[in-house]
């Protein structure tokens, strides 16, 4: 199986009867995992897909493959790549990097002068983000939409962002900004992240036992992920 064998578009108001689906396999995907998303309902899915604002993957048999939606904070400023999701059945063919790029594209035509960020603690969409162009950003980069940030609400790590003032947490924070036009700094990221995934995976490691101590600051976690990708 490789990503031809998978259709990835606009979703159409006609897809509306996947929401539910998508919705149980968000959940499903995420307790799996141990953590919380922001929890959104079939009804909030299916608006996404009557605005235009998500895309869809099918296989080529017809049967539903993949999601992700858009969502926009501080009154557009910022835009968000939100519930990328990929069926169990269908993954390690590349088809979240195909949707992930689909959803980015969607996203600039759209909103061409938002900043465009994401929080993950994954290292497969690291990897994506970086690959579109996000640089690893401090917190207090990402929209201070007190509505976005409710989202962390349903996170089982939630109270360790509330004890670090939302300035840090176990998610890494990444941006696309279309004012940065060379977007070097992702570029040389996205290359290092391919010669030394071993590193990154420790840095993830060191970086969450350093937030769960009271007095590590994010300066001192910036500086980690420096050496250990210098």
């Amino acid at each position: 199986m490789n990503i031809n064998d998978f259709i990835v578009q606009v979703a159409l108001p006609e897809h509306r009867v996947f929401a539910e689906e998508i919705c149980n396999e968000m959940a499903e995907s995420a307790k799996a995992r141990g953590t919380g998303i922001a929890k959104r309902s079939p009804a909030y899915v299916a608006g996404k897909m009557s605005e235009g604002k998500s895309v869809i993957a099918f296989h080529k048999d017809g049967t539903w493959a993949g999601f992700c939606y858009i969502e926009t904070w501080s009154h557009g400023q910022f835009v968000a790549n939100s519930g990328l999701i990929v069926s169990p059945q269908y993954r390690k063919a590349g088809l979240a990097h195909a949707i992930k790029e689909a959803i980015f594209q969607l996203s600039r035509t759209l909103y061409p002068k938002a900043k465009i960020f994401g929080l993950t603690t994954g290292l497969a969409v690291m990897k994506i983000n970086s690959d579109l162009g996000y640089e690893p950003v401090t917190y207090s980069e990402l929209t201070q939409d007190e509505d976005f940030w409710k989202g962390c609400q349903s996170c089982v790590n939630f109270e360790i962002l509330k004890l670090k003032e939302r300035k840090n947490c176990m998610c890494t924070a990444m941006l696309y900004d279309p004012a940065e036009k060379k977007h070097e700094a992702a570029k040389v990221f996205a290359e290092e992240l391919q010669k030394k995934p071993g590193l990154y995976e420790r840095f993830m490691r060191i970086k969450q036992r350093l937030v769960l101590k009271p007095k590590s600051g994010l300066k001192s976690i910036l500086l980690l992920f420096t050496l250990l990708f210098k």
